[in-house]
C-alpha cells in the first residue's frame, strides 16, 4: 500500500475565502473575471454568490472551482497540474474552515485518499481506499507535525485492520500482523534504519510475544 504524503494535503486556501468575503461585501453581480483571476457566479434569483472559479497561476486557464453559500465556502475542486482532471477536493465546515482534503494518489481524476486536518491546517489522519471508495477505507495513517507516526491496514478487505505499523523519524519501526483473523497481532517485525532486526511470534493472552528471533545482517 502506498503511503500518503502531507505535501499533497497542504495548500493555502485563505486567498479563496478572503476573496469570497470581499466579493459578497461589495454586493457585485458581475461574473467577469477580475485582475486576480477570479470569476464569480451568482444565483439569478437571489443574487447570492454560488461559485468562484479561480486561475491560481494566472495563465488564463481556470484550475480551481469553489462552491459557495454567500461568503461561506462549501467545497472546492482543484486541477493543480492542469491536465483536465480534478486531483484535489476540499471540504469546509459551517464556519468555512477546511476540515477534509481528498486527493488522487493515482492522478486519475478520482479521490482515493482523504486527509482530516487540525486547526493548524496540518493533517492528523489520512484515510485511504485501494478501490477509490470513501465507504471502503482499508488504510488509516496518523500524523504529528506532518510526520507519519502510525498506520493500520485492512489487507484482506474484510473491514477490520489486520496490519499495524509504527514509525520513528519518518521510517518504519515495527510492523505487526494478524494472521489468524482474531483481531490481534500474531507476528511483529522490528526495523532499525530500514533494516529488519527482529521477528517476534507466539503472543500470550496479554499480547506479549514469547518468541523473539534476531535477524543477522547480510
Amino acid at each position: 500500500m502506498q503511503v500518503a504524503t502531507p505535501a499533497k494535503v497542504r495548500r493555502n486556501v485563505t486567498v479563496l475565502v478572503c476573496v469570497a468575503v470581499a466579493l459578497c461585501a461589495a454586493c457585485s453581480t458581475s461574473s467577469t473575471p477580475d485582475k486576480s483571476g477570479i470569476t464569480p457566479t451568482y444565483d439569478k434569483t437571489s443574487g447570492r454568490l454560488t461559485e468562484l472559479a479561480y486561475d491560481s497561476n494566472h495563465n488564463g486557464k481556470t484550475d480551481t472551482w469553489t462552491e459557495m453559500n454567500g461568503a461561506r465556502p462549501l467545497r472546492s475542486r482543484i486541477d493543480s497540474n492542469e491536465d483536465g482532471r480534478i486531483d484535489r477536493w476540499e471540504y469546509y465546515d459551517d464556519q468555512g474552515k477546511l476540515t477534509k482534503v481528498g486527493f488522487s494518489r493515482k492522478d486519475d481524476g478520482k479521490p482515493d485518499a482523504w486527509a482530516f486536518v487540525g486547526a493548524d491546517g496540518k493533517p492528523r489522519r489520512i484515510e485511504i481506499s485501494s478501490t477509490a471508495d470513501e465507504k471502503k477505507i482499508d488504510r488509516w495513517e496518523h500524523y504529528e507535525n506532518d510526520a507519519l507516526t502510525s498506520a493500520e491496514e485492512d489487507t484482506n478487505h474484510d473491514g477490520k485492520p489486520d496490519k499495524w505499523e509504527s514509525y520513528e523519524g519518518g521510517s518504519l519501526k515495527t510492523a505487526s500482523f494478524d494472521e489468524n483473523g482474531d483481531g490481534r497481532p500474531d507476528r511483529r517485525l522490528t526495523y532499525a534504519d530500514g533494516v529488519l532486526v527482529t521477528i517476534e511470534t507466539d503472543p500470550d493472552a496479554a499480547g506479549t510475544f514469547k518468541t523473539r528471533v534476531p535477524v543477522a545482517p547480510h
